[in-house]
């Protein structure tokens, strides 16, 4: 599925830091490298359904086997392995006895302690990735996870490592058998193990994924092989907030596009972000924060909701807004199937003028109907001369007033909201009062 940084900014997948992102939310890898391999996951999202459901199938063998996954690899396992190879050290015997060890010890005492403390880390890490493939590779296993289990096969099949199989840690090694196995990955293993390393990070993103989905109760969607595009979800919820509100959404060729207002901080721009992170969730297979989902393949997934102007190239937020769009028209007229997120159309104009512009934008994306579309808007006065296209579904998010204080219970009705709070909001928050101080 395609996207752009505009669009996995808007939908906070990742933020600076990746603080308060949906990436670090469901960042469950216990390595630097499972995590860097995690967010290659999320920097490409899959392009067929065959390849989402062996990611499915893969992270649900995982979750209903997390008790055979060794926890004792750590990243500091890791940065040791790392720290083994990058040191400067005397060379151990070739062929160690007893005495050659002895010797060795005697003579070269830091090299022996490093080598000791190192090597301990690789016994383990080697150790676990032969519980990792006797526990997971059968014939039954999901194509990609087969894949990489195979390759770890093969490079821990060595009969050198046949004594870590007979003892328990790399404590239980006599000193000569420790040096044995340390001169081996060192002169004649490296890239095998640094390769190794590679394969583990691969199954620590895994692990992590298949985590997130059982630590965060995420459902997995159901892919629909359909040259239409299709989307139905139950009890949708974005899945970065605390107390999250649910919605059923449903979108397909017949309704394909959402006309959604509502008040400000009624909610519609966190429905927006909820549907978008979800399909994009859905398509790098992982579970989404939903009760159910049934969706097509998506071909990209656009938004336009962040918009900002541009001091350096004198560019208004206007006329970046009509930049955007422009974009969103080139991409989505390519009979390809599109879902197009769209937050508060045409601010950087004055009203009368963001009405025209918001009409004409709208009446021409209606007529693609291989896209699915959810545009929020406070001009509502607009919703009433497109009542007459069949394919738009009008939504809004109710608010009361209540002895004049706000309430928002952020539940999606049908139909168009003409709620205008903005002079209630400034008076609430005492702007009005602080004014007639002045």
């Amino acid at each position: 599925m395609e996207t752009d940084k505009t669009t996995l900014h808007d939908l906070s997948i990742f933020n600076h830091e990746d603080e308060f992102s949906v990436f670090d939310k469901l960042n469950f890898t216990r390595t630097i490298g499972g995590r860097e391999k995690l967010r290659q996951i999320f920097n490409k999202s899959l392009s067929d359904i065959e390849s989402i459901k062996n990611v499915q199938k893969t992270l649900q063998l995982i979750a209903a086997n997390k008790d055979k996954w060794p926890l004792l690899v750590s990243n500091g396992t890791v940065m040791m392995i790392y720290k083994f190879y990058e040191s400067s050290i005397d060379e151990p015997p070739t062929r160690p006895t007893p005495l050659t060890a002895y010797f060795y010890k005697l003579l070269h005492g830091p090299d022996f302690s490093l080598i000791k403390y190192s090597i301990g880390h690789a016994f383990d890490f080697i150790k676990r990735m032969q519980q990792i493939v006797a526990a997971f590779l059968n014939d039954d296993t999901p194509l990609n996870l087969k894949k990489v289990l195979l390759k770890a096969q093969v490079l821990i099949e060595r009969h050198q490592f046949h004594s870590i199989s007979n003892f328990e840690k790399a404590a239980d090694l006599s000193n000569h058998e420790m040096l044995s196995f340390a001169y081996y990955i060192r002169y004649h293993y490296k890239q095998n193990f640094l390769e190794l390393v590679d394969l583990y990070s691969q199954l620590d993103a895994w692990y992590g994924m298949a985590i997130a989905v059982n630590e965060l109760k995420l459902s997995f969607p159901v892919f629909i092989s359909s040259e239409e595009p299709v989307l139905k979800a139950k009890e949708l919820y974005h899945i970065l907030l605390h107390e999250p509100v649910a919605y059923d959404v449903e979108l397909n060729q017949n309704h394909n596009f959402i006309f959604l207002t509502g008040a400000n901080m009624a909610g519609k721009s966190t429905f927006i972000k909820a549907v978008g992170s979800a399909v994009f969730l859905a398509h790098i297979g992982l579970g989404v924060p939903a009760e159910s989902m049934k969706l097509s393949l998506f071909d990209g997934l656009l938004s336009n909701i962040n918009v900002v102007d541009n001091i350096v190239k004198g560019e208004s937020y206007f006329y970046n807004e009509v930049q955007r769009i422009k974009n969103t028209i080139l991409k989505v007229n390519d009979k390809r199937k599109w879902l197009i997120l769209i937050d508060e159309l045409f601010k950087g104009t004055n009203v009368e003028d963001a009405m025209k512009c918001s009409t004409v934008v709208i009446e021409g994306l209606i007529k693609i109907k291989r896209s699915l579309f959810i545009l929020s808007t406070h001009l509502y006065q607009i919703g009433e001369n497109l009542k007459g296209y069949p394919n738009i579904d009008f939504k809004y998010f109710e608010t009361e007033v209540t002895d004049g204080n706000l309430i928002f219970n952020y539940q999606l009705k049908e139909g168009v909201s003409n709620d205008r709070l903005g002079y209630l909001i400034l008076k609430k928050e005492k702007v009005i009062e602080l004014l007639e101080g002045l």
